[in-house]
């Protein structure tokens, strides 16, 4: 199916520019200046909507929610001549509601990086469509695979999880600092099956201490490897809100490591700041005595949550992982290129690890570098990628 692209501005001047930059690229364009006409068009997934949210009759915010309400499919994109803050919260917004929002452009827009983005998004296009031809070839009469409970037991009683490994650069020396462990399914019908597909299975189900334990298991496995051949490499390993309900959690872990001699130091244990709020008490007790047995402690996608400061000042964390969605905004974005810097300001101030993940070039490795941050990790610098491949690979080899 071929894209549609509907442009949705008053202004008669901006509908003619963007039809101008947008028919050679998709071919397919329509302009509303007036926003209740488009919205009795029946939407796709195909679709493309570019949208401004200054206009006198119905702004962009009320197409935004019509939008959200008929769960529109469309990809969407921003634009606006008022103020970047409120670009950035239209975004945000549209994104809560569920939408997809691409990318936001302000006014007066640059032709040019328009002009580059939309050509690259219909280049990406076509490269799905061709993938996705030749999967449905080779995977003709196979349905999407939606495990069960059984089906996940299986897969750890019968070893079929394995690991994969991010590379993460001290960005001083640009030395290898560490790798961060993410599981895998791999099923011997569906092939590789990533974590999206079956963690929030086993929270719900109660597997996931079974889970985390084999992938802890396999991940102290790998290290005692990496160990004897002379390449210790320090590992990060997420940890779910639910394993910290366990106060036998951290004397289990100590007896692990021991058992296998690694140094606890070498073990990064991350947990994302909104799990902390479920059982602070109990988690304040676990993870103060993670730090007394040598373990490093992580608090991942540090920005998201609602009480980061509280958690910084209570929790002994030895290191910040700023989310990616500020580090892959913060070019374009001066809001989240300050969430950043105060980021990576109060880690230093708290004796504590700047780490930014999502970094995908080098003008984000360089602004991150400018600003004093420690650690890098990102698709710039790998993907995550099996014990073997990481056993190979160098940086800006």
């Amino acid at each position: 199916m071929m894209n549609r692209v509907f442009i949705v501005d008053d202004d008669t001047l901006t509908c003619n520019l963007l039809k101008t930059i947008v028919e050679p690229i998709f071919g397919n364009v329509e302009a509303f200046q007036h926003p209740r006409a488009f919205l009795t068009l029946s939407l796709n997934k195909q679709d493309i909507i570019i949208l401004d949210l200054m206009m006198p009759d119905m702004d962009g915010i009320e197409v935004i929610r019509h939008l959200a309400e008929h769960k529109s499919p469309a990809s969407l994109i921003l634009i606006s001549g008022y103020d970047s803050g409120v670009l950035h919260s239209a975004e945000t917004l549209a994104l809560s509601c569920g939408l997809n929002v691409i990318n936001t452009f302000t006014k007066p827009i640059n032709t040019e990086v328009l002009t580059c983005f939309l050509t690259s998004l219909s280049n990406r296009q076509a490269q799905r469509e061709l993938v996705s031809f030749n999967n449905d070839k080779a995977n003709q009469g196979k349905f999407d695979f939606i495990p069960t409970e059984q089906d996940l037991r299986e897969a750890i009683d019968k070893k079929q999880l394995i690991l994969y490994y991010q590379p993460q650069i001290n960005m001083k020396t640009e030395c290898l600092h560490g790798a961060e462990v993410l599981v895998r399914w791999l099923h011997p019908e569906f092939g590789l099956i990533y974590p999206d597909k079956f963690i929030a299975l086993a929270e719900q189900t109660g597997l996931i201490e079974q889970l985390s334990e084999e992938v802890i298991h396999l991940a102290i496995k790998q290290s005692v490897h990496w160990q004897k051949l002379n390449r210790a490499t320090r590992l990060s390993i997420n940890i779910s809100a639910q394993n910290i309900t366990s106060l036998k959690l951290p004397e289990q872990l100590r007896m692990l490591v021991k058992k296998y001699e690694i140094d606890p130091s070498m073990i990064v244990l991350e947990l994302t700041e909104s799990a902390l709020m479920d059982s602070e008490v109990t988690s304040l007790d676990i993870f103060t005595r993670f730090r007394l047995k040598g373990f490093q402690l992580s608090i991942d996608d540090f920005g998201t949550g609602y009480s980061s400061l509280s958690q910084l000042h209570k929790i002994p964390f030895t290191e910040l992982k700023i989310d990616q969605s500020f580090v892959t905004n913060m070019k374009q974005e001066k809001e989240s290129m300050a969430i950043v810097e105060t980021c990576i300001m109060l880690a230093h101030k708290l004796n504590m690890e700047a780490v930014a993940e999502g970094i995908e070039d080098k003008e984000t490795w360089d602004l991150l570098s400018a600003e004093g941050c420690d650690i890098a990790q990102g698709y710039y610098i790998a993907r995550p990628m099996p014990a073997d491949q990481f056993d190979k690979w160098q940086f800006n080899e």
